[in-house]
């Protein structure tokens, strides 16, 4: 007899479900956190400064935020498909489903929902994940499913993942999330060093490493589309339709932000050569922007250029030192007594 809201007593009740991931939720309250902080000092910033900065807090933390949450995604290729299949093993009985399957650099999701949720008398929804992350051992949550009894959609997608099976899914999506998971970190260090260097008179150099962590994103969506490619797609039969799957959100995010990162980096050094003082009135490290100024790098090296304004120059002299000197001795000889040539 169900009591207490439909739950049977010695059983666990459904467990609540969060609409998302939870590590991209963590990552992204985190950087919305430091956000907000910053908006909240925006105020005490005065002038035309307030937006540049505003402009530079936003796309750093937003190119901070898609490396680490496309890092942690499962949603780099993504398949999804409605039929009619058996439910579970050694029963006759069918459903009517969405079945969903989420590949990330870590790892597989797999979801079933039925149409309507409620069949056989049971509650059809189920969001399983198999990891192969380093320290996890994917046959041995496969082996663990199987003890649970989890439907046989989820069982049949989460096999063609296995180690052993004939598809060589495992290994071809192993080792893209292996070397596209590094490019991702590395890309992440990038933006660090940038973000430091963009805070220091060197922003050529902090331009460089943004043009660094764009070209990183682009080289891991080239492993993971390489590694993807390399064998033939493994058909995944359903019931009576084949689910097939196509790049995700994160592969298009990922995309997206090294293609940002590889033009603001080009942007950077383009401008560093042609217009270095409006630049550094972008990143407010000039005090006023001066048509006039020009630079003189033997000044400040190639580290810390100063700029110094053409009408505090000195002038150039048009007699030599030497003709000088040549000139004030013949007066000294021919007039002794002037007093000009004794001055």
């Amino acid at each position: 007899m169900a009591a207490l809201g439909h739950t049977f007593p010695f059983y666990a009740g459904p467990k609540p479900t969060f609409p998302m991931d939870a590590t991209s939720a963590t990552i992204i309250m985190i950087f919305l956190t430091a956000l907000a902080t910053f908006i909240v000092i925006l105020p005490g910033i005065r002038g035309k400064t307030r937006l540049f900065w505003l402009l530079r807090v936003v796309t750093g933390l937003f190119i901070g935020a898609a490396i680490l949450a496309v890092n942690f995604s499962s949603e780099w290729s993504v398949g999804q498909v409605s039929t009619n299949t058996s439910y579970k093993a050694f029963s006759s009985a069918w459903i009517s489903a969405d079945i969903g399957l989420q590949v990330g650099l870590g790892g597989v999701n797999i979801t079933l929902r039925g149409t309507p949720v409620q069949q056989l008398n049971e509650t059809i929804n189920y969001n399983e994940e198999f990891t192969w992350r380093l320290g996890e051992n994917y046959a041995e949550e496969y082996t663990k499913a199987m003890e649970k009894g989890l439907p046989d959609p989820v069982l049949y997608l989460a096999e063609k993942f296995t180690p052993r099976s004939p598809c060589g899914l495992y290994r071809q999506y192993h080792l893209a999330g292996h070397y596209a998971s590094a490019m991702l970190w590395v890309a992440f260090l990038c933006w660090l060093l940038a973000n430091v260097m963009l805070s220091m008179p060197v922003l050529v150099y902090g331009g460089y490493m943004l043009l660094a962590t764009g070209i990183f994103q682009l080289l891991a969506l080239l492993f993971f589309s390489m590694a993807t490619s390399l064998t033939p797609p493994c058909p995944l039969h359903l019931g009576a339709s084949v689910l097939h799957t196509h790049h995700g959100p994160a592969f298009w995010i990922t995309l997206t932000t090294g293609l940002l990162c590889v033009l603001l980096g080009l942007a950077m050094v383009v401008a560093h050569r042609m217009q270095p003082h409006r630049l550094k009135a972008f990143f407010n490290q000039s005090v006023d922007e001066d048509p006039m100024l020009e630079w003189s790098p033997e000044e400040g090296g190639l580290l810390s250029p100063r700029y110094r304004s053409v009408a505090d120059s000195p002038e150039p002299q048009d007699i030599p030192l030497s003709e000088a000197s040549s000139t004030k001795a013949y007066c000294k000889e021919a007039h002794p007594e002037d007093p000009d040539c004794a001055l």
